[in-house]
């Protein structure tokens, strides 16, 4: 539920919905999103979803805080059974060569590898946000077993595709990027194409996403036709 809305600088709004981490207000935030989404409203530039919080920026020429303040209150929510979640199956391989802190893992969270993968594998993600990175998800929650902190000290480089564990959630980097999460396989799916302006990350907040884990043969082969996806 909306707690509070805020300014945040001259051309943006802070919608507060909690200070929880849940699946429950992260349907709320969504609900927003995607209902202000659907109007298309000129004068709004950008809206951000992340776990409990929504920031909206606008255009100062054509709207004012008061504008999308009363906006915002006066909102007709999406029904649950009117919003669209995607159901996707990403392939990942987890060869020793992708599979960079499975040692790690093993060694912090006492149980073996075999073990690690069957969690992951066998568990249904919910996208909370996209962010950080552009298109990378931020998908839970992972089972209390495999929870874990960050690196003690961030890689320089963590290669594009690559799967990662931390705290409550997994990911995928859509880029090569500096990170610190403890990573185990490598996704040969596009999780994010800028040259798709309309839609171009592959999950979005709110999406379905189910792991399955494909051996470096099919890694290697893997085309355009997407062997997990829908």
């Amino acid at each position: 539920m909306l707690k509070n809305i805020s300014n945040l600088g001259d051309a943006a709004l802070y919608c507060d919905f909690g200070t929880e981490v849940n699946r429950e207000i992260n349907s709320e935030v969504i609900k927003y999103f995607k209902s202000i989404q659907k109007k298309n409203i000129d004068g709004i530039n950008n809206l951000t979803p992340s776990y409990n919080k929504l920031i909206i920026s606008f255009d100062l020429r054509k709207k004012s805080f008061q504008n999308i303040k009363k906006l915002v209150e006066n909102l007709d929510i999406i029904n649950d059974d009117k919003l669209k979640s995607n159901k996707i199956d990403i392939p990942v391989c987890c060869d020793e060569n992708f599979s960079l802190d499975i040692n790690r893992l093993v060694e912090k969270l006492k149980i073996s590898s075999e073990q690690i993968y069957e969690k992951f594998f066998g568990k249904e993600f919910f996208c909370y946000m996209t962010g950080f990175i552009a298109g990378m998800p931020f998908l839970g929650d992972l089972e209390k077993e495999l929870r874990v902190k960050r690196l003690g000290t961030p890689r320089i480089k963590v290669p594009k595709g690559s799967v990662g564990l931390t705290e409550q959630f997994a990911n995928i980097y859509t880029f090569e990027s500096p990170g610190g999460w403890n990573i185990i396989g490598n996704s040969p799916s596009i999780i994010f194409d800028s040259s798709n302006e309309n839609n171009p990350n592959l999950v979005n907040p709110g999406d379905i996403v189910t792991f399955k884990q494909i051996t470096k043969d099919q890694y290697d082969n893997y085309n355009e036709q997407k062997l997990f996806r829908d």
